[in-house]
């Protein structure tokens, strides 16, 4: 008989599976459909899953349950299949593992973090069927996973608790660094939830590894419980209609050892990994000896995110100064970026938009990047799928307030047909006239994951369709009053295995009416160098990507998690192990050294702030007219 599964994690190390749904996706079964039901119409395809997960080393397996609950299945009508659909569910895992692997039941969130018009009552009569159907299987645990609030995972141990008392693992999927969605604060999160009866706590899904270490590391003092840890293989990216994940196996045989040091006893993975993630991180953890369960776990204090900027006086004195003359001075049609850029060195700086509603570290941020000379400010739409303040909003007030150009991303995945053309009409009215029409990453994999990315168009038709309002056409194809007067961008990823595919893509995109380039950020002079080789014929000006590296973990958590972005093994040795202020001198180094490069080869450069550490885009865009002998404007 194996020990009981609280017994073993004092023992060693437990590996944990990795991906059910978009491993199944990968297979080629579609979004849309619950992959739960596949339980009763296809029980080959499962056990096939769960089977090459125990070959590749997991020894906790999950059973094919997450949305196996009253509320999810009503989508689908399944309701009534419910039991079923569960019990199968623990028959499959427990058919394809080995007698030294622990099944444990998967229950996932109800409300998802947002759907708060499901009752209580309902949410909790919801677990205990769905937990009643596990149990008469004979799992070996019970995991829930994937829990924003603190409420909900309360709501569902508590009624854990009433029907057994096998171990109980309870993931959360968090947002913001050392606290749940609902604002509770992750150790008197996981200390209360110790106190109601649970056996394991942790993470999930969400994010990568890199995420999900910012959140083991924010929890400040130790937990006095072993961790559970699954996260994503990064960021997904949608490439010709397909999910893709960056983070490899490696990288995750790395990090897996990481999260040991600090008191993780069940590592597996989430979205995006596979058997091969799995394998490598079971090869990696072996040999791991563990320490006593109660492992420290330190707050984070010198992490970029984590700290504090003081705003000085002058970014203020900016904005008034900036309004000030604005107000003053008469209105004279500005060269667009496209037009300026032929004929010197024009410098764009992205600031993102903020989480929340306060906007004055922004409006700082954008006082000080006009202050510096820079020649456009340039702000995301919900990148990450992470919801924040509406780009076309503050690109007003950037332009009014501060009398700098704005430069907004437009994302496929927010706006059906009818709610692009109505955003690009506000524009226009709004005199914002330079965009980026990018496809946006996946809804299901931001903040919100239960919303709908709805990919109306392509960014190659997002194109076609802007600069179609400049001929005074509507989408609809009926004619306008008057004409727009877009200048549209079109993002570029150089960073691929193939460059010449990648130009022709690019090349598709000019086609479309693309007027300009904006490139993902390059950390290699010799990329450099091969990018202006490659894109020398091309019609339209390109604007090269740089990003200042922050730290150490960022430059390892871009290399591995973010799609489109690959760092040279010289610069992530350069950087490993900085922090804090050292970190970002270096990464200011590293890019003033890519700056000299990139500035011989293009006249346009787009600077992208990390962490709204907005000094860093103004050092660099100084260095910018130094080495060029131009002067702020």
């Amino acid at each position: 008989m194996k020990p009981d599964l609280r017994t073993k994690l004092k023992q060693r190390i437990l590996t944990g599976d990795g991906a059910m749904g978009t491993y199944l996706y990968q297979m080629g079964f579609p979004v849309g459909v619950s992959y739960e039901e596949l339980n009763m119409t296809r029980p080959d395809v499962i056990e096939g899953v769960h089977r090459r997960y125990y070959e590749a080393g997991a020894r906790v397996i999950e059973t094919n349950t997450f949305s196996a609950n009253l509320v999810k299945l009503s989508k689908y009508g399944l309701e009534p299949d419910m039991e079923a659909i569960n019990r199968a569910g623990v028959r499959i895992a427990k058919s394809a593992a080995g007698e030294d692997a622990y099944v444990v039941g998967a229950v996932g969130s109800i409300r998802a973090g947002k759907l708060k018009d499901v009752r209580t009552s309902e949410v909790g009569h919801a677990f205990e069927r769905q937990l009643d159907a596990l149990l008469a299987e004979g799992v070996d645990g019970i995991l829930f996973e994937t829990f924003y609030d603190f409420d909900e995972m309360r709501l569902a141990l508590e009624l854990a608790r009433k029907h057994t008392q096998l171990p109980v693992i309870c993931q959360f999927a968090v947002e913001n660094v050392g606290r749940t969605q609902d604002g509770t604060g992750l150790l008197d999160a996981f200390a209360l939830l110790k106190d109601e009866g649970a056996d394991v706590v942790g993470f999930n899904c969400r994010s990568g590894p890199n995420g999900i270490m910012r959140a083991v590391e924010s929890i400040g003092g130790p937990v006095e419980l072993p961790l559970s840890i699954f996260p994503n293989a990064g960021i997904p990216d949608y490439v010709d209609g397909k999910y893709k994940y960056s983070a490899g196996p490696e990288y995750f045989a790395e990090t897996a050892l990481q999260f040991a040091d600090r008191g993780a006893r069940i590592i597996g993975g989430c979205c995006g990994t596979t058997p091969e993630h799995i394998a490598a991180m079971a090869k990696a953890l072996k040999d791991y000896a563990p320490e006593s369960v109660a492992a420290a776990t330190v707050a984070i204090t010198d992490s970029p995110e984590a700290e504090v900027i003081v705003i000085e006086a002058e970014p203020a004195e900016v904005v008034k100064n900036a309004s000030e003359e604005r107000a003053d001075t008469p209105i004279i049609p500005e060269p667009s970026l496209v037009d300026t850029v032929k004929v010197r060195h024009t410098v764009i700086v992205e600031l993102d938009p903020p989480r929340d509603l306060d906007i004055t570290k922004f409006m700082a941020g954008a006082a000080a990047i006009k202050a510096c000379g820079a020649d456009a400010i340039t702000m995301a739409d919900n990148s990450l799928a992470v919801t924040r303040m509406s780009n076309l909003a503050l690109a007003a007030l950037v332009k009014d307030r501060i009398g700098l150009r704005p430069l907004v991303h437009i994302a496929c995945r927010d706006r059906n047909l009818i709610g692009t053309q109505s955003h690009l009409m506000g524009l226009d009215a709004l005199g914002i006239d330079h965009v980026l029409a990018v496809t946006g990453d996946p809804a299901r994999f931001g903040d919100l994951p239960d919303s709908s990315s709805v990919y109306d168009l392509t960014s190659f038709e997002m194109i076609r369709m802007t600069k179609q309002l400049n001929d005074g056409i509507a989408f609809s194809g009926k004619p306008l009053k008057q004409k727009a007067r877009f200048v549209v961008g079109a993002a570029f990823n150089p960073n691929v295995k193939h460059l010449d595919k990648a130009v022709q893509r690019l090349e598709k995109k000019i086609a479309s009416g693309a007027d300009y380039i904006m490139t993902q950020p390059v950390y290699d002079p010799a990329l450099i160098e091969k990018i202006a080789d490659a894109t020398k014929h091309l019609s339209v000006p390109v604007f090269l990507g740089i990003m200042p590296l922050a730290s150490g973990r960022n430059a390892e958590y871009l290399h591995n998690e973010v799609p489109g972005i690959q760092l040279s093994d010289e610069v992530r040795k350069r950087m490993a192990g900085l922090e804090g202020a050292a970190g970002r001198a270096e990464g200011i180094r590293i890019s003033r050294e890519l700056l000299d490069t990139a500035i011989r080869h293009f006249k346009g450069i787009y600077f992208m702030t990390p962490f709204m550490f907005y000094e860093m885009a103004v050092e660099l865009t100084d260095y910018v007219w130094t080495r060029t002998g131009m002067k702020k404007r």
